[in-house]
């Protein structure tokens, strides 16, 4: 065997070993990102998208263990594409074989590891998750010509092909999702821009569609949040990643998958996914349904009122608004009395930080004081931000 065709190889080996050594030297204190609970669930962060040299990724298992723990993630899944191999030389066939070596590696940290695959035809219905299989290899790829090395798919492949994996992964119990929608640059001018085509909506109908991308690689897909909302499906967000991923997000995090989940466990995920409990992380936005964003909005802040004097014994009160989460909240403030030197309302509430804001005109005695933000960084819908309201209570 010639020794450059083991060389990506032998560098995803380097890259694994070196991830355990490293991991003995790191401190990941920093690295981690700090989001709160909400009420009666536990706030999971997730990225349940991404590929090793088992696939067409280019790193070894362990390595998406080991940055998974420094990033602080509580799942994960490595989700190998089940119609491609990049090393068909090298590694024998086995489509479970990524996920038990990442299961051995998560024995050394607190991760979760979720077994998953991904379904990657090039026609429609394009690319797809399934989380949760038992067995990868039983997924059949009949559609494809080739996939060693190369993505070959046949000239004319059938429905029956084209959704027998994702009958397969049903039978297994698996939640799916469809990955990136727009990404149709393969086959665009052959099969047209229907993203969510007839044959979406008959897997739809079949139970074989329970989720959407909204995020991928760290780009917000606004055609995907509308799909999200017009078929009620749980909206993800993933890094997709195929390489080193510390040097892709070195200014930021990767995007991730809030899961809200009754128990930080396999099922508990499971069960979260299902009903839709999920919002999706990346950059410094927060994208997902009402109910959950507010109660996330509203555990991150801590919201003291006191009484006080200024100019002339004028009576003010001081809000005193403490964000302990890590996102930045880009919000307008209103209530029912006036901001003092606060033009519309405007503030960011920097993250581990606490703002000041001064209510004035207030001759009259106030024991409550209301609070309305409207968050421009939340996003409840493609057109919407979050709205939410608060009742402080005013203390001396």
């Amino acid at each position: 065997m010639k020794l450059q065709k083991l060389t990506p190889l032998l560098l995803a080996c380097l890259l694994g070993f070196g991830a355990e050594l490293q991991a003995q030297s790191v401190t990941k204190v920093e690295e981690k990102v700090k989001l709160p609970d909400i009420p009666g669930y536990q706030t999971l962060k997730c990225d349940f998208h991404m590929h090793t040299v088992f696939s067409d990724g280019h790193v070894w298992p362990s390595f998406r263990l080991y940055e998974a723990d420094r990033d602080g993630l509580d799942a994960i899944s490595i989700t190998e594409h089940i119609d491609y191999e990049g090393y068909p030389d090298e590694i024998k066939k086995d489509y479970n074989k990524s996920h038990q070596i990442a299961t051995e590696s998560a024995a050394k940290t607190n991760v979760l590891v979720i077994q998953g695959v991904e379904i990657s035809p090039r026609v429609t219905p394009y690319h797809h998750n399934a989380l949760f299989v038992k067995d990868a290899n039983k997924l059949p790829a009949d559609y494809m010509k080739d996939g060693k090395k190369k993505f070959v798919m046949k000239d004319n492949p059938t429905e029956k092909q084209l959704l027998a994996p994702f009958r397969e992964a049903k039978k297994q119990g698996a939640f799916i999702f469809y990955n990136h929608p727009n990404y149709r640059w393969w086959d665009k001018d052959k099969y047209g821009l229907d993203l969510f085509s007839d044959l979406h909506r008959k897997m739809l109908a079949e139970g074989l569609l329970h989720g959407v991308e909204v995020v991928n690689s760290g780009i917000y897909n606004l055609e995907a949040h509308r799909m999200a909302e017009k078929y009620n499906l749980t909206m993800l967000a993933n890094s997709d990643e195929h390489r080193d991923i510390s040097y892709t997000y070195r200014h930021s995090h990767r995007p991730m998958t809030l899961v809200f989940a009754k128990e930080r466990s396999e099922e508990g995920i499971r069960e979260a996914l299902q009903a839709r409990r999920t919002a999706v992380y990346f950059d410094d936005y927060l994208v997902g349904r009402e109910p959950e964003l507010d109660a996330f909005f509203k555990a991150s802040l801590v919201i003291k009122a006191e009484r006080s004097t200024q100019r002339n014994v004028e009576p003010v009160i001081r809000i005193r608004i403490q964000n302990n989460s890590d996102i930045p909240y880009e919000v307008t403030c209103q209530s029912d009395y006036d901001f003092e030197n606060l033009p519309l309302g405007r503030v960011m509430l920097k993250p581990h930080e606490t703002t000041t804001l001064t209510l004035k005109t207030l001759w009259q005695e106030v024991q409550e004081v209301p609070l309305r933000f409207e968050v421009q960084n939340v996003l409840v819908s493609p057109e919407k931000a979050l709205t939410s309201e608060l009742r402080v209570k005013v203390s001396e």
